[in-house]
């Protein structure tokens, strides 16, 4: 994993690592995302000293209630219910290979919805790892050609990393379509959904991802992309995603591109 995760104290689940970000490509998030065929992903839970609500930036919601997740980096901010855990500006989340330790899929400036929506040690190491029941962020998308194939290749590479690895036969990828968020931000979506996964251990689950391409004010290609277990007890409803995604907007000037 990244030597910037010594920097601070890292609570892993499930193969997913929070880190501060300092820049730079390590950390993959400035690349549009491999399509999932190098490897497998593990999951973990962000880490920081963010007090819960440490993204908004001062910004106020476009729906009542709600709270901001601001991501300076991409210059992006959405809104989130009000049970979801938004973490800090500084803060990352990555899904890594769980066969060779390289990250795969990664997202700054994060949310959760219970982050510890389900605790095990299903790697038998001694030490428990939570798994949350969704998350939501954005990242770059460096050397992507269209916002269409941001949308099939993240979304993809999402539910690959979370709920499959390293099976790639359980998951299909829609098409991708057009999408217009509420601030006129023009792009593309795709849903990527498991099925059968072959996963196991307590808190494997099938799972579901989204994915918005598009440029912010600079004219980079950028993503939204949140992901979360299907077929379980409080699975966020598609309504839900898509409410959340139309508040997709772009916020002051990227300190990233």
């Amino acid at each position: 994993m990244l030597s910037i995760v010594a920097a601070l104290a890292v609570v892993v689940a499930a193969g997913v690592t929070g880190f501060l970000v300092l820049g730079g490509d390590k950390d993959g998030e400035d690349r549009a995302a491999d399509a999932p065929s190098k490897g497998a992903p593990q999951a973990s839970a962000t880490a920081g000293d963010d007090d819960g609500r440490g993204g908004d930036d001062g910004l106020k919601p476009t729906v009542k209630g709600w709270h901001v997740v601001v991501n300076p980096r991409w210059g992006t901010a959405f809104d989130v219910p009000p049970e979801w855990d938004v973490q800090n500006p500084d803060t990352a989340l990555t899904y890594s290979d769980d066969k060779t330790g390289e990250p795969l899929m990664t997202m700054s400036a994060p949310a959760y919805l219970k982050p510890k929506w389900c605790t095990a040690d299903d790697d038998k190491d001694g030490r428990n790892e939570d798994h949350e029941l969704a998350a939501v962020g954005t990242k770059g998308a460096k050397g992507a050609k269209s916002t269409d194939e941001i949308a099939l290749v993240q979304a993809e590479s999402w539910v690959y990393a979370a709920y499959t690895q390293p099976d790639k036969k359980s998951y299909t990828v829609g098409k991708a379509e057009p999408f217009t968020t509420k601030s006129g931000i023009k792009g593309s979506i795709a849903w990527a959904r498991s099925k059968g996964s072959p996963m196991t251990g307590k808190c494997a689950t099938d799972g579901k991802a989204i994915t918005f391409g598009f440029k912010n004010s600079e004219g980079t290609y950028v993503s939204w992309s949140l992901y979360g277990a299907s077929g379980v007890e409080g699975e966020v409803s598609e309504d839900t995603v898509m409410k959340i995604l139309s508040t997709v907007r772009t916020h002051g000037e990227p300190t990233k591109s």
